[in-house]
């Protein structure tokens, strides 16, 4: 992990658009040759991003999801911010179009991208990714029309199939988003269940 100093992060991030934004300032920037540097910031003194940090995770889970043939970003460098429990992850983004890019566009999700979508959850689960961020937009429908991941640093990789119960929860996740969004009454979340839960 490269450690920049105020000066080096104020020219990394110079020509760079923020497109993502919190309290605390820009989140992720975007380059101008299409690469994002994502800042991560330790939001407890004690918490186990002191040993591991989330753009590390991040990095791990690219590498991970990649090896398991499941397409995601391409990390490329790790820095280390000079504000205190701050650190960033330069990586190439997935192409594509996200999931809720498509659902607001097409108004709907029709049912050959629903059984694809489901097909996408079984694969994970069998595989053991636990994804507590799974929503729409996290979700990519790749140019060659494969189902991909993005901001993954929460996500939890185990080296069985996830338990059905664990299933279930990974789904929830996916519930709670779409009732935060208002978009649980006109999506088919029922019959997704059905679909990836279905022995």
């Amino acid at each position: 992990m490269q450690a920049l100093s105020h000066t080096a992060f104020e020219q990394l991030v110079a020509n760079a658009q923020s497109v993502e934004e919190d309290s605390y300032g820009p989140k992720v920037y975007l380059f101008d040759n299409g690469d994002y540097l994502k800042l991560f910031r330790r939001k407890r003194l004690l918490s186990s991003a002191l040993l591991t940090p989330y753009s590390v995770r991040f990095w791990r889970n690219a590498e991970r999801l990649q090896r398991l043939g499941i397409p995601t970003v391409t990390p490329l460098e790790l820095f280390r911010l000079p504000n205190a429990g701050w650190t960033a992850v330069r990586y190439r983004a997935l192409a594509g179009t996200t999931l809720k890019s498509v659902y607001a566009q097409e108004q709907g999700m029709d049912s050959a991208l629903l059984e694809q979508l489901a097909g996408f959850f079984r694969n994970l689960h069998r595989k053991g990714v636990y994804f507590r961020s799974m929503h729409l937009g996290n979700i990519v429908l790749t140019p060659n029309g494969t189902l991909g991941l993005i901001d993954i640093a929460d996500l939890t990789l185990q080296s069985r199939a996830l338990s059905h119960n664990k299933a279930r929860r990974n789904l929830a996740h996916f519930e709670r988003y779409l009732k935060h969004n208002g978009l649980i009454a006109g999506f088919p979340f029922n019959a997704l269940c059905e679909k990836v839960l279905a022995p």
